[in-house]
């Protein structure tokens, strides 16, 4: 098993770089996740991690592309709810991505 040292705290990840335990997450933790990525988190991004674990509080799942960017559009205006904003955010697979670095679950269509 995999670790990220943030604030002086181990966290636990799995193979995929997902947190083993939900309750690890913080902001600072997706900062780590972000770093190991090559990503360098904005408020947008924040933004869009935020409406993400809304999402999940309330359906207990990880969106997919398509429920991510409809549930987007619906929590920060269609502006934001578009498949190529959340790309530009969140390069190769935003749903995917966008999850790891909320401290959710990997989307269950996601390889």
């Amino acid at each position: 098993m995999v670790s990220l040292l943030v604030d002086g705290r181990e966290v636990a990840l799995d193979k995929d770089g997902f947190l083993v335990d939900l309750a690890d997450w913080s902001d600072d933790v997706a900062q780590a996740l972000a770093e190991q990525e090559g990503l360098e988190m904005t408020a947008a991004h924040f933004e869009v991690i935020h409406a993400l674990r809304r999402f999940y509080a309330q359906y207990q799942l990880s969106p997919a592309m398509r429920p991510l960017v409809k549930y987007i559009a619906q929590e920060l205006g269609k502006d934001k709810g578009s498949s190529l904003y959340l790309l530009s955010l969140f390069p190769g697979s935003p749903a995917r991505l966008a999850s790891k670095l909320a401290g959710l679950p990997k989307p269950d269509n996601c390889l």
